[in-house]
Formats: structure tokens, C-alpha cells, sequence
């Protein structure tokens, strides 16, 4: 692997005077021993597993960054552009609070909104940084801001400006481009995700330059599987000129996505994903499958065929993986885009999908019938319900060869939303039915904090576990290195980095 860059020292804001007018800034300071145990034997026991863990590569497997950052590697613009308007996260919180989002800067894809430039829109959002106050994007931003900008102030309405122009000259350096930021961040390698119908033509930039095996695609069918697009008809066809496949006959349309597939994984693809509304899965006749087919390309299929369709095309998926050996990752139980007005005038992704509750045992028993018993098929397992984390995900991926239980995701990869799911789990599935952690983000500057926060959450539990005699000394140290590293690696099959293996990150 590539030699990290040297750490970044500043910028930071120097100390203002006092005067007796104007208070001094709040501190930012990062704690050593933030989200570690408070009890001082645990937090000892804690401490050195972090130890052993924070060094470790990052291995960012599952995630939505953009691979024309990578591939053209040019520089950020500003703040606004980078840390906010992609972030739904922040979005979400914001909008909750009665702040359009024309005042953060997005722009509607319907109506005409007055959209604020960058610096006023991250001065609305600097004002209101306190909204976030115990959230997980709190605390991947404050790491963002102390580790990678050298801040030593808080952001708020008074520091909005000074942030702003800091973090703006930072990202004008050859020191903050995308592929200068993977090397200081120690990332091992990163895995985008594209539809079916990507050209990859980002992907085959960084093959030439040689980035291919540290910016891996993932396959994304969404947009050639799920009639409830609205424009599922025309992707179809797409498909079809993509391919020289018949889409509108099923032997045509399987032949099809295993040819995208196949292009997919010659770009270096070793995963596939899978946001369906539930985890429904079927195995039906290829007689009724056309059937299907025919009614959601004429735009007649009910919603019960259309969820129907989406089911027989997760078994067809994972019997096309145990083919080509592509791991199968399944995000099911979102209820995206719930605000259909805020859908309408400023399209996806902008904060409104909810939780909803998701089946696994009985939705996924005629996939397990059929491929369940693979042991060559890896299906990685991710749910917004943790209610089925004890009752149905950790009973079914300790016993089916071909499953495995994904990390605490979206809603969830939070301080008590990952102690949640270890405890909740670990008794039933173990460890090594799991997957490590992985970010699933868009937001490359926050990917060492997510990541540095799963392996503090992490040893503090494995610590617990040794302070109750669970569990030796031996090997929680070993667990902590599996848990942050190692198995993330062995469950999407990831090619072997290239470089030291372990060399210390510099960013922390």
C-alpha cells in the first residue's frame, strides 16, 4: 500500500484575546478515552485493545463516494459542498427543525427556490450545529474537524466564517486531494457503488492509473430490478442495448445482468448490493416469472406482483453470485423517500427513509431452500429493524453456511446502536459469523471517524467481556484486530493490500 502522507498540523484558529465584549470560542477537544468505559478496569482493558486496533488499515468495503473523485482527483471547493448538501444525515436533523433545505444549499429538481450560496449555507448550518447535540453526526464531525482541519474551536454562528475559509484553503492543497486523503487516512481500499447501467468509465480511469485495487465498483441492480421506478420500461431497454440481450424475455433479462455482472467484476467488483423495500425472496416457475416481467414493463403490475417481481429476482441474484462468486449484500426494510412532497420537489436521497419492520425467517426460507446450504455463497444480511437482530438475523446467520450478519447500519452505527447489536448477537451468531464494520457512506472526510468509533465501541465491549471473566485477555486482543480488519477483508473477498499490512494511520 501506498506510504502515508505526513499529518496535517494546521490550520487552526488561533486564541482570541479577551475582551468585554465578545466571550471566547467554546473548546473543540477530542478525549482520549471518548466512548471507552468509565469504570477505570474496563477502561484500562479497553484502552490497550484499542491500542491494537487503531493502527490497523481501514478497509472500507461497502460505501456510495463518488468514484469521479478518485479517478479525476481534483480538489474540493468548499465546506458547504463537501461536509453538508450530501449529507443526509444532516439533512434530515436540520429539515426536522423547520430549515429548508434551499437554505443549506440543495437545489429542487421542481418549483423555483432561492438556494443559498456556500458560505450561507454553511452559516445556517454553523448556527444550528447544536441540533446534533448527541447524535453520531455530531461525532464524526467533531473528529472531522479536529483531526483532519486542526480546529481547536467549536462551530457555531461566531466560528461559521472562520471555519469556512480554513477548511476552504485546506482543500485547495494537493494535500486534500481525494487520493492524497485515502493515503493519509490509511485506507487500505474503498468500494463505491454503481447501477447497472454504469458505463464504470471512472473505474476504468483509475485501472489505467493504477487505482483499481484500492477503488473497487459494486454491483447495484436497483434501476433494472424494481418496477416501482418510473422508469424501469426505458432501463430495461438500456439493459438490452448494453448487452444485445432480449430484457423483455426472461432467459433474455437473466442473461442480461449476468453480463453486467461479469463487467462488473472484470472492473474489480467482489460485492453486489441490494436495497429492496422488505427481504422478500421467491422461487417461481420461469412460465410465471415472463408473466411478471410482461405486466411491470406495461406499467399494469399491482403492487403485490411488483413486490413479487423484486423477491424472484433476490434468488436469481444469489444463485448468480454462487456462480460468479460476487458476494451478495441484501439492505432491506427502508421505506425510502417517505415525504413525497420533499421527493417531489428535491428528488432522492435528501434525509426522509424510515425504518420499517422487516420479515427475514419467513421472507428469506425459498432463497435458504435453495442456496442456503452453499458454503461457497456469502450473503451478507443487514436490517433498520433491530428488533429481529435476537429473534430472526443472528438465529439465521448462526446456522445457514450461506449467511452472514452485516454491522449496525444507518439509523444504528451509533455508540449504543452498535452495543445494541453486539449484545443482541453475539450469544446466538458469535463473531465470526459477522462482517466487521463497514461506513456505507457518501461522506469521505468522516470515514476514519466512523471507523474509529466502531473499534472504541468495539474494545470497550470486548474489554467488558474480559472484566467478567467471558472471555481471555488473549483473545479479546485478537478479536479487536479481526473485528477492525480481518473480517471484513475474508467476507467480501477483498484482494490482499499492497504495501505493510499495518502501518500506522496517521490520522486519529
Amino acid at each position: 500500500m501506498a506510504q502515508s502522507i505526513p499529518p496535517i498540523d494546521g490550520p487552526s484558529i488561533p486564541p482570541t484575546p479577551p475582551d468585554d465584549t465578545a466571550p471566547m470560542p467554546a473548546p473543540l477537544h477530542l478525549h482520549p478515552d471518548r466512548f471507552l468505559p468509565t469504570d477505570p478496569a474496563r477502561r484500562d482493558i479497553a484502552r490497550q485493545l484499542y491500542a491494537l486496533a487503531a493502527p490497523l488499515p481501514i478497509v472500507s468495503p461497502h460505501g456510495h463516494t463518488d468514484p469521479a473523485w478518485f479517478a479525476i482527483n481534483d480538489c474540493f471547493t468548499d465546506a458547504s459542498g463537501l461536509l453538508l448538501t450530501p449529507d443526509h444525515y444532516l439533512l434530515r436533523m436540520l429539515y426536522s427543525q423547520g430549515i429548508g433545505l434551499a437554505a443549506l444549499g440543495i437545489h429542487a429538481t421542481a418549483g423555483r427556490d432561492v438556494v443559498a450560496a456556500p458560505r450561507a449555507s454553511w452559516r445556517c448550518f454553523a448556527s444550528h450545529y447544536h441540533l446534533l447535540r448527541g447524535t453520531p453526526s455530531r461525532i464524526w464531525l467533531d473528529h472531522v474537524f479536529a483531526a483532519v482541519f486542526g480546529m481547536t474551536v467549536r462551530l457555531d454562528a461566531e466560528t461559521a466564517d472562520t471555519y469556512f475559509d480554513t477548511i476552504g484553503a485546506a482543500l485547495a492543497t494537493d494535500a486534500f486531494r481525494p487520493r492524497n486523503l485515502l493515503d493519509r487516512f490509511h485506507i487500505e481500499c474503498i468500494a463505491t457503488t454503481e447501477g447497472a447501467l454504469d458505463p464504470l468509465s471512472h473505474h476504468q480511469a483509475l485501472r489505467a492509473a493504477g487505482w483499481g485495487h484500492r477503488v473497487l465498483t459494486t454491483f447495484r441492480p436497483d434501476d433494472v430490478v424494481d418496477p416501482d421506478r418510473s422508469e424501469f420500461a426505458t432501463n430495461l431497454a438500456g439493459l438490452a442495448h448494453l448487452t444485445g440481450e432480449a430484457t423483455n424475455r426472461w432467459p433474455g433479462f437473466l442473461a442480461a445482468l449476468r453480463a453486467r455482472r461479469a463487467v462488473f467484476r472484470a472492473m474489480g467488483a467482489t460485492a453486489t448490493d441490494h436495497g429492496h423495500p422488505t427481504a422478500r425472496t421467491a422461487d417461481l416457475p420461469a412460465r410465471q416469472c415472463q408473466q411478471l416481467l410482461d405486466v411491470c414493463l406495461r406499467g399494469t403490475a399491482t403492487p403485490a406482483e411488483k413486490e413479487l417481481f423484486r423477491a424472484q429476482l433476490l434468488t436469481e441474484m444469489a444463485g448468480m453470485s454462487l456462480d460468479d462468486g460476487l458476494v451478495m449484500q441484501i439492505h432491506a426494510g427502508s421505506q425510502r423517500n417517505h415525504n413525497a412532497q420533499l421527493f417531489a420537489r428535491y428528488g432522492r436521497d435528501r434525509g426522509a427513509d424510515i425504518p420499517a419492520p422487516t420479515n427475514y425467517v419467513h421472507a428469506l426460507a425459498p432463497l435458504l431452500d435453495r442456496y442456503g446450504n452453499e458454503p461457497a455463497l456469502q450473503i451478507i444480511l443487514f436490517t433498520l429493524d433491530e428488533s429481529a437482530y435476537s429473534r430472526e438475523l443472528a438465529p439465521l446467520a448462526g446456522h445457514y453456511p450461506a449467511l452472514k450478519l452485516g454491522p449496525p447500519w444507518w439509523f444504528h452505527d451509533s455508540v449504543e446502536g452498535m452495543l445494541r447489536f453486539r449484545r443482541q448477537t453475539t450469544e446466538t451468531t458469535g463473531f465470526y459469523n459477522t462482517v466487521g464494520f463497514n461506513d456505507d457512506t457518501r461522506a469521505l472526510l468522516s470515514i476514519p471517524a466512523r471507523h474509529d468509533l466502531a473499534r472504541r465501541v468495539d474494545s470497550a465491549y470486548l474489554a467488558s467481556l474480559v472484566a467478567d471473566h467471558r472471555l481471555q485477555e488473549d483473545e479479546a486482543a485478537e478479536l479487536i484486530v479481526e473485528l477492525s480488519y480481518t473480517l471484513a477483508k475474508q467476507a467480501y473477498r477483498l484482494p490482499d493490500a499492497v504495501g505493510p499490512a499495518h502501518q500506522a494511520r496517521t490520522v486519529r
